[in-house]
Formats: structure tokens, sequence, C-alpha cells
């Protein structure tokens, strides 16, 4: 399957149902009635809100993950370890959770010929990430050079992912942005409430029909979370001059993150991020000003740390767009 192609003016055109539902990767904001959030709270926090409850109120639910010094997960933190603000104002946590749901995951993988030499270990660090999987999760595969295709659609049956990633070849182009553009597609398929993207590629772009602002834009108004494995080196064209910065910037709004990697670090690297995916708290609360204004509302998180535990880091949704009456 081929990236949906479509002219650049018409690029509104399919978000217009979404801006209401305002499901963002990360920040999910919803009517409290619409059902119970995660069931797994801390002792001495607040119950879920129960499903049916009737509430005027709208809750921002602010998936998070804390990492340390080492890039190594952090678990183990209590409400008190978090601040979260709204437009500059702190807002009281009023649930928290550790976030255990079955996740789908798209992976999109460079298949172009700058990668010829770097395959192997790509495909080592596919097969790390799909270890720490759970039995519910679910998988796509998307290969990009001079175009992007959907290799394997949806399944639970990670070798299937992996035998095709063994015929693969070096060839071509790169045209991440229109693969990350089919990967946000393909990713609605799935009925799973958490959703992310995974790229494997050594960065840059220069076969792409939709542009950086068009991605960004579509990444914005996702549900979906973005994590990027960078292979870089050999820089050699403006493109790859800019891809460390373009995968970051991308990642980091979603919540996700880079990870810039030699080849050798690969697996190790993909290890770790499919144990952040499922390791992620989630902070719940009601806005104090209660927008309904349709505009953009940026959020930020502090973390503080426990004694002895210190330098964490914490990685999160930049905002979300609030949905209007």
């Amino acid at each position: 399957m081929v990236a949906p192609r479509r002219p650049r003016q018409a690029y509104n055109t399919p978000m217009a149902g979404m801006r209401g539902a305002v499901l963002v990767a990360g920040v999910a904001l919803c009517a409290l009635a619409q059902g119970p959030l995660p069931q797994r709270t801390r002792p001495g926090t607040e119950a879920p809100p129960r499903p049916g409850l009737r509430v005027d109120t709208q809750l921002v639910l602010v998936p998070v993950a804390v990492s340390d010094k080492l890039n190594r997960p952090v678990s183990g933190l209590d409400k008190e370890n978090f601040r979260v603000f709204e437009d500059s104002v702190e807002q009281p946590i009023a649930h928290f959770a550790m976030d255990d749901e079955p996740v789908a995951v798209g992976l999109i993988f460079d298949t172009s010929g700058s990668m010829e030499r770097k395959l192997d270990r790509s495909r080592q660090a596919a097969a790390q990430f799909f270890r720490v999987s759970n039995p519910e999760d679910e998988f796509f595969l998307v290969e990009f050079g001079n175009a992007p295709k959907l290799r394997v659609p949806l399944t639970t049956d990670t070798r299937e992912i992996e035998m095709q990633l063994a015929f693969s070849t070096a060839r071509g182009s790169t045209s991440l942005l229109d693969a990350i553009y089919l990967g946000l597609h393909e990713i609605k398929k799935s009925k799973k409430n958490k959703k992310a993207l995974l790229i494997i590629s050594d960065g840059g772009d220069n076969h792409s029909r939709y542009s950086l602002a068009e991605v960004q834009h579509l990444v914005r108004e996702s549900d979906v979370l973005l994590y990027s494995i960078g292979v870089f080196g050999g820089f050699g064209t403006p493109e790859e001059v800019g891809g460390p910065g373009m995968l970051a910037h991308i990642s980091e709004q979603t919540g996700g993150r880079m990870f810039e990697a030699n080849v050798m670090e690969l697996p190790d690297i993909a290890r770790k991020i499919g144990i952040e995916l499922r390791n992620r708290y989630i902070l719940g609360y009601a806005p104090k000003a209660q927008p309904r204004d349709g505009k953009y509302h940026r959020i930020q998180v502090k973390v503080i740390p426990p004694r002895g535990l210190p330098g964490l880091r914490a990685h999160w949704r930049m905002g979300y767009n609030a949905p209007v009456e």
C-alpha cells in the first residue's frame, strides 16, 4: 500500500472531524462521563471516575514517561513527585495511575539506499523491541525508500514483520515524512487506546510530497506517540544534516523522543523504548479555566525527584487543542 496523496491546499480536510474529539496521544481531553480511567491507582490517590457519572467538568489526561540520566525508565514515583501546569498556571492533580494498557505500534522502517550497511542491526533493533511486547499488543510495518509502503497490516504476530524485514533491501531515496503520514493513517484502524509509531532511520528527507509543516500539524492533532531511533553519520546533503533535528522535534512534541545511536547500540535502545512505552504515568487534572475555545493550550510537567534520585527527566505531549462548544 502506498501513502495516500492529495493536493497540498486540501491538507486540513481530513482533520476537521478530529478537533472535537481531542485525543492527542498523550493528552486525552474527555468528559468524565465517557467512561472509566485506567484502573490501577496508587494507594492514597483518588479512585478513577465511575462510568456513567455525569460531571460538567473536563479531565485532561497526560501520560508521562520519566527517565534518569542514563535514559533508563523510572517507575515507582508517586503523585507528590509531579507538578502540572497549563498555560503557565499550576493545576491540581485529580487522578494518578500507571498506564499498563495494550498498545498499537507502527514500525516505520527506513530501507533507503543510505541504510544498506545498517539494515542488519536495524532488524535486530526491531526484534528486541518486539521481545518486550505484550500478547495483546498490535503492530504493523511501513517500509520507505522512494515511497512508503504498508508491508504488514495490523497484527499481533510479530513474526510476520520479522519475516518481511529479513527480505528487505536498501535502495532509493528517503520519503520519511510520507512514511510518517502513512503510519498515522494506518494506526487509526486500531481500536487500542494507546498508539505509537517507532521510526528507525538515518534521518533526513529528500523525496516526500508532504511537507514538514503538514506532518507536524497532523501529529499535533493525532493521538499517537512518536519514538525515533536515529542512526546518523556521513551527512552529505542539507536534508541529512537536518535529519536529527527534524526527528527530535516531531517526536518530542508528542511526548515521545528521539534516541541517537550508532549501529551497535540499536538493539539496546529499541528495548529501552519498548519498556518506556509500557511504563508511563497518567496525570489527570480539570483545567481551572475550563477552556472551550478551540485554541492550543500548552502543558508543562515537572518532576520532583525523591531523595537520592536526582536528575530525573519527564517526557510528555506539549499541549492540546481545546474543543469548541
